[in-house]
């Protein structure tokens, strides 16, 4: 090195810290809240769909008639999610679902009664199962789903195997059979502990 330029490990450390100074003094700054700065918050965590209640369809409802009985409309709709003792003439039906950057989606069907007997019924325009499930469908997805199915050559081969595996375990049976007892204890210990 030449005798102008000094180089220092005290200039080298003042520049690290004056930036990180700096920082710190904007960090404090007004205009910045805490919840941006912080790294944590930075990282948003999954959270998982939360479904409660029973999911009504627009199918469902349009199958309701007045006139039906509790066990009738209870077959179509399913348990009531709320029903009072002193409201026994009317069941509460709410479905919730909860999903992460979603706005919470709340239905609500109520049904009355007149004795045993569907009076009346009302609530939330109800959605299709098939605009309820486009509403589940994520972003995600899984690719193509595999046939299910079996051709006839799968099946035949999968008989010719199970035909040979039970060949071979009857061929390993006869000949254990025939093999002589010699190689196994006479008597076997105990399986449980003797009571005292």
């Amino acid at each position: 090195m030449s005798a102008n330029h000094r180089y220092s490990i005290r200039s080298a450390l003042k520049v690290p810290a004056l930036c990180a100074t700096v920082c710190l003094v904007l960090a404090g700054c007004s205009s910045l809240n805490s919840a941006s700065v912080n790294p944590v918050n930075w990282i948003t965590p999954y959270r998982v769909d939360v479904i409660q209640g029973n999911f009504i369809s627009r199918e469902q409802v349009d199958f309701l008639k007045a006139g039906m009985t509790r066990a009738q409309v209870k077959d179509v709709l399913g348990t009531p999610l709320l029903s009072s003792l002193f409201h026994a003439d009317r069941w509460d039906y709410v479905f919730t679902l909860k999903r992460q950057g979603v706005e919470p989606q709340s239905f609500k069907y109520t049904v009355f009664f007149k004795g045993d007997l569907l009076e009346r019924f009302e609530g939330d325009t109800m959605p299709s199962e098939a605009e309820f499930i486009a509403k589940l469908n994520s972003s995600r997805k899984l690719g193509k789903v595999p046939v299910l199915e079996a051709t006839d050559e799968q099946l035949k081969d999968a008989e010719k195997a199970s035909a040979s595996k039970a060949a071979s375990a009857s061929a390993t049976a006869n000949a254990a059979a025939s093999a002589p007892a010699a190689a196994a204890p006479a008597s076997y210990p105990p399986l449980e502990s003797p009571k005292r």
